[in-house]
């Protein structure tokens, strides 16, 4: 087999990976990834935060045309001759990397009719079957993580028909899209990430609600809606509370995810002023929250 790249492999071991970083990209590292080692979850970095694990291990590719024993005899220069003693060189198939993880994604089901589906997949069996068909693109959700599946449990038991659904925080449009598929009238998508609103207007496109579906960067002004999902972070979701609590009109329902458990008390105390919370729902250690917009003081 012919290789394009090959890797070479090393533990962290209290290396500085500033340091580590600029030693590989001086010698010509195509791309540098810090991995887990072990297996320890890491919860919530904060923006910018590099937060590595107590096992990290350092992987970095080459172009095969480069002298893999050059480079490492460089590095052990740069950053140590224990790199030479515990490094591995191993060649590195060609494939399209970014789409490597969705590799036996397979349809599924969340609640009672909703299925989620692989575009080539074969359609479930159920007649009542409501199927969205998928390709996430470079943006985040398909379902396989708890907490969108906790938010696509909870849409299937709304009552969406006919109403205005936002999605803050869109990734591949996912929950946007279900929304529609499951009678609401139109869909509103935010994100920061232009890749994210991409992939929603083509899943929308996809699944024959484009027309009913748009997206919209997050400096954009929003209509209050009848349903409001954002699967997100905590601490960020507690910071947008006054922009996702004004797209929600009275009486809407509001779905926060990308929550974990241990911090829902927090999430809904935040929210607690504005929301009668109704529903809370635990997978693994994420859970969603599901709330109901209490009419302003005054209002009939």
């Amino acid at each position: 087999m012919q290789f394009h790249f090959y890797a070479i492999e090393f533990p962290l071991e209290g290396l500085v990976p500033d340091v580590v970083e600029a030693a590989l990209l001086a010698n010509g590292a195509q791309s540098i990834t810090f991995l887990d080692g072990g297996d320890e979850a890491v919860f919530e970095p904060q923006l910018g935060e590099l937060r590595l694990w107590k096992d990290t291990r350092v992987r970095a590719l080459f172009d095969a045309d480069s002298d893999a024993a050059n480079n490492l005899g460089r590095l052990a220069e740069s950053l140590g001759p224990q790199i030479t003693r515990s490094a591995r060189i191993r060649g590195v198939e060609d494939r399209v990397w970014e789409r490597a993880w969705l590799d036996g994604w397979k349809s599924m089901r969340f609640g009672v009719r909703l299925w989620v589906c692989p575009i080539d997949a074969a359609a479930p069996a159920d007649p009542a079957a409501v199927i969205v068909r998928l390709d996430p693109g470079l943006a985040f959700g398909t379902g396989t993580h708890p907490t969108t599946a906790l938010c696509l449990e909870a849409l299937d038991g709304l009552d969406l028909v006919a109403k205005t659904v936002l999605d803050y925080g869109c990734g591949s449009g996912i929950l946007g899209i279900a929304a529609l598929k499951l009678g609401a009238a139109h869909a509103l998508v935010v994100d920061l990430d232009p890749q994210a609103l991409i992939a929603s207007a083509e899943n929308a496109r996809r699944n024959a609600v484009g027309a009913r579906l748009r997206v919209l960067s997050p400096d954009a002004a929003l209509p209050r809606c009848d349903c409001v999902i954002a699967n997100i972070l905590a601490g960020t979701l507690i910071e947008l509370l006054p922009v996702l609590a004004g797209a929600c009109r009275s009486g809407a329902d509001l779905l926060l995810s990308g929550v974990l458990s241990s911090q829902a008390e927090r999430v809904a105390s935040a929210y607690a002023p504005e929301f009668d919370f109704i529903h809370l729902t635990h997978r693994d250690n994420w859970c969603c929250l599901q709330a109901r917009r209490r009419p302003a003081a005054g209002a009939p």
